[in-house]
């Protein structure tokens, strides 16, 4: 029996509450004052929630091992990444509202800018607006190559979501996207025999497009990444007896919430807005997976500032949440992205756990320094489920 087998075992139902805030990248590295961007950041509410919860540092995946944020995430939601594969296509297909089939084969894509030469000079061609992303999308949108269908759905400014519905399609394939600059963009390669034909058929449609978008520059060329087929994991009801609802505003934190039996609760693009449907929607669900992108993205530009000012924007909000009165509330990152790198790592991520049964440790400030001083220590993230579980009294004993 593994881990989820256990849960599936233990796991019961009752009216508590758990509240799961995820600051994606929270993790970072210091600058020459010896300071992360968290513990730059005034986080009095954090701090004051930190001193009344047990705190540590988490591993994603393993000590060493950079996580991408499908693999994080799922740690998170207590699935095994290793276990796992999940391919990023599925996610954006998904979180675009799209739904695949069993057959079908998804994969993200970006429009994307190249020169007289083939070489690309903007991968995000220019970060167009989604509306003229909705235009290019319906471009290419219906295009069939070899009896295969291809649906384009546009995502947010350059990126899109494609699904390829035919038969014997498979996702061992190569991407496109080099992910650089002063590049040609590479041909899709099969990985196995039996994908030849499908790495064939999705160079083609990248031919066809190209053709379409050739008159509109900077848009004029596609890039994927990330193919794959739905893995059909078992939900969060299945495994946990959990009414799950996520509060994310991008599509890929989305995709992957429904792809886990989640709902998706309607909300707007501010921290404002995601704690207001928190509110409104918190007597209708049993967890709450509340995604904060902005650390992340800041993290990726090298902003060490404004990853610190996103940091106190969240703390602002923090009060709200602790005034719903939730069984369990834990803030913590999917992964690091610290600024002095400009990239996910390794670094583990601090955590936090409040619940009226959780053990007080002797950390009184919510930051990498003083959160390995705490009681949960340095964790893998695959155990905050049943930690969270345990403290919302969701999970029955174990053996007599």
């Amino acid at each position: 029996m593994d881990n989820q087998e256990l849960l599936k075992k233990l796991s019961t139902v009752n009216e508590s509450k758990i509240v799961l805030v995820v600051a994606d990248g929270l993790g970072g590295l210091p600058k020459e004052d010896g300071k992360t961007e968290l513990e730059a950041a005034k986080t009095p509410n954090l701090d004051d929630l930190a001193a009344r919860s047990i705190c540590g540092l988490m591993d994603p995946i393993l000590p060493g091992v950079t996580p991408g944020s499908g693999p994080a995430h799922l740690s998170l939601f207590g699935y095994d990444p290793l276990r796992y594969e999940i391919g990023r296509g599925i996610l954006e297909v998904l979180g675009a509202g799209l739904s695949p089939g069993p057959k079908d084969l998804a994969a993200r894509g970006n429009f994307a800018t190249i020169n007289t030469d083939g070489v690309i000079i903007d991968r995000r061609a220019g970060r167009i607006t989604t509306e003229k992303n909705v235009e290019f999308c319906q471009l290419l949108d219906g295009i069939e190559i070899e009896g295969v269908k291809v649906t384009v759905a546009p995502v947010k400014e350059h990126r899109f979501a494609a699904i390829f519905q035919g038969e014997d399609l498979y996702d061992e394939l190569t991407d496109s996207d080099p992910q650089r600059i002063g590049l040609e963009p590479l041909l899709v390669l099969p990985l196995i025999k039996e994908a030849e034909r499908t790495a064939q058929m999705v160079n083609r449609f990248i031919d066809e497009a190209k053709r379409r978008l050739s008159e509109h520059y900077p848009a004029n060329m596609v890039l994927f990444r990330g193919f794959a087929k739905n893995p059909q994991l078992p939900t969060f009801q299945e495994l946990y007896q959990l009414n799950p609802s996520c509060i994310a505003t991008y599509p890929m934190y989305r995709g992957l919430a429904r792809l886990l039996g989640m709902e998706l609760l309607p909300t707007g693009e501010t921290l404002e807005a995601q704690i207001e449907t928190l509110k409104e929607y918190f007597k209708d669900y049993d967890f709450f997976y509340l995604h904060f992108k902005k650390p992340d993205s800041k993290g990726e530009d090298g902003n060490f500032e404004g990853r610190v000012k996103d940091l106190e924007e969240l703390d602002k909000y923090i009060p709200s949440i602790v005034e719903l009165n939730p069984e369990v509330l834990v803030v913590t990152g999917d992964h690091s992205t610290p600024a002095k790198l400009k990239s996910h790592s390794w670094h583990p991520v601090p955590v936090l756990l409040w619940s009226k049964f959780c053990r007080q440790d002797q950390v009184t400030t919510f930051g990498e320094t003083a959160c390995i001083q705490g009681g949960l220590g340095r964790l893998s993230a695959i155990h905050l489920m049943p930690l969270m579980l345990a403290n919302a009294q969701k999970l029955k004993k174990f053996g007599a």
